[in-house]
């Protein structure tokens, strides 16, 4: 994980490089020797914000699946997921299932659908804030209604009767597939409940706001760099902030390292009209700010839980049994 890590935070380092090369290196570095530094804590705990009410919703799932974790093992378990952010689509946040796992004793089968309606539940959230901002760029119309789609296609096939009384048991009835059919059924059956009308508004309406402080933090990013304050810069940073996040996400590339990046600085020139050097600055600070603060949090959360955990070694078939050894 570490050897991982250090790769990442070598390719996060050449993309941040290239970034500041492009939008001129001695221009970028005194916009952001200008920059406020009384900024920094507000942005910052703007972060911590959007931690806060992820956790909210992480934990809520793990309720609503019983999977009786206490709120400090849970919100350890939470933080270290964070030092995966930099992991293809995120993926590397089953982690936290491995850990639940050790900790609890909750079978991957189970938990692992909890990081699929997150991230699901965050996609949507980041399309309602984009929403008004479509009207700035209506370029992004086309591609963010294909995006709704799949994510709304996701979430009917969990609900779809036929899965549940076709689907499911075909499975058990055929010779190859039928020594997975429990575990697919057990990740069904999780998925399911945690995807529910209910639930679902309930987790988008967290997502709209613990995103939102992330959108506030870049509306003072934007400002603190000589952008007018104002209604239509709040709703630029909003919009910018979460289509650059759905396209990072979208290319599954680490973190959205390098896409993320690349599209809000291009979203930025379009919309606010700035300068490249400006948007090149505003794109590191925001990115610094959330991505790799949130990297340092994970670490040094893991590096902390491991040692109450004494490791988490085991084979990996194990991590899939019913029940914990």
């Amino acid at each position: 994980m570490g050897r991982k890590f250090f790769l990442s935070l070598l390719f996060g380092l050449i993309v941040l490089s290239v970034l500041a090369l492009v939008g001129d290196a001695p221009r970028v570095a005194d916009a952001l020797r200008r920059f406020p530094l009384a900024y920094l804590p507000a942005i910052l705990a703007l972060t911590l914000w959007n931690y806060a009410f992820r956790f909210l919703k992480w934990h809520l799932y793990l309720r609503r699946l019983d999977i009786r974790a206490s709120v400090s093992d849970s919100l350890g378990i939470f933080l270290c997921g964070l030092s995966m952010a930099i992991t293809p689509g995120k993926a590397g946040e089953l982690l936290k299932c491995v850990l639940l796992r050790r900790r609890a004793g909750t079978p991957l089968t189970t938990s692992a659908p909890v990081v699929l309606a997150e991230r699901l539940t965050d996609g949507l959230a980041m399309m309602g804030l984009a929403a008004t901002g479509l009207l700035l760029y209506r370029q992004a119309v086309p591609p963010m209604l294909g995006l709704l789609t799949a994510f709304v296609a996701v979430i009917a096939l969990t609900q779809a009767p036929f899965v549940r009384h076709r689907l499911l048991p075909w499975l058990q009835t055929h010779p190859r597939l039928v020594r997975w059919a429990a575990e697919i059924g057990r990740i069904y059956a999780s998925a399911r409940t945690l995807l529910a009308p209910g639930m679902l508004l309930v987790a988008v309406g967290i997502g709209l706001i613990s995103w939102s402080g992330e959108c506030l933090a870049f509306y003072l990013v934007l400002h603190g760099l000589g952008l007018p304050a104002g209604g239509t810069l709040l709703i630029q940073a909003a919009f910018v902030l979460a289509v650059s996040t759905l396209v990072g996400s979208a290319t599954l590339l680490p973190g959205g390292l390098g896409s993320a990046e690349g599209s809000s600085a291009a979203l930025l020139l379009a919309v606010t009209h700035t300068q490249l050097t400006i948007a090149v600055a505003a794109t590191l600070l925001i990115r610094l700010c959330t991505l790799w603060f949130g990297v340092c949090v994970g670490f040094a959360s893991l590096w902390l839980y491991r040692r109450r955990l004494g490791g988490w070694r085991e084979p990996l078939p194990a991590l899939f049994a019913q029940q914990a050894p």
